[in-house]
């Protein structure tokens, strides 16, 4: 069964969408508040109609810090947004999902879980040339988080099973985009 979804149907779904991709209807991006937490990330938006767009967005840090300090996670962030104006251009509202799996911790602690919640947005994007645009966004909402904690010198008897229900902001991007 995976021989047939590999060699026929992923061709056919790819020509079937790229029959669709014209001039202005694809872009590439990147979170530059990502880049200062390390974070590298990279996001593809499709437009959908004149005033649809659909963005995929995804961030990964593998890094290991001094004294063993780390925050490792990855990170998608999909978003179906409503474009006052026109795609790629001026105002817009979106709604948001995402889903991360993470490992870490900076403190005495270290964290082992996943989180995964919603919510909307609201942006805006600058035209700085016929390719490229600046977009910021900030969005709020809810996340939930099912996690192990466990002491920073990892212990499976010391283990504790724990979640936590999160309402605030869940999207802050100041991204540089470029439109194909």
């Amino acid at each position: 069964m995976k021989r047939i979804y590999l060699y026929f149907i992923c061709p056919i779904l790819l020509c079937m969408l790229s029959s669709r991709v014209l001039a202005q209807d694809v872009a590439l991006k990147t979170n530059g508040l990502y880049w200062l937490t390390t974070t590298p990330n990279l996001g593809l938006e499709l437009a959908l109609n004149d005033q649809w767009t659909l963005d995929l967005s995804a961030a990964y840090n593998p890094w290991t810090f001094k004294d063993d300090k780390k925050m490792r996670f990855w990170l998608a962030q999909p978003e179906a947004r409503y474009w006052f104006c026109e795609k790629f251009e001026g105002h817009f509202v979106g709604l948001h999902a995402h889903g991360a799996q993470f490992y870490g911790g900076f403190n005495s602690k270290r964290y082992d879980g996943y989180l995964a919640g919603g919510g909307l947005t609201y942006g805006y994007d600058w035209i700085l040339s016929p390719h490229w645009n600046i977009e910021a966004a900030i969005g709020i909402g809810y996340a939930y988080l099912w996690y192990k904690e466990s002491p920073r010198i990892h212990c499976i008897k010391c283990e504790v099973d724990k979640h936590k229900h999160y309402l605030g902001v869940t999207k802050a991007a100041v991204s540089l985009i470029y439109i194909f």
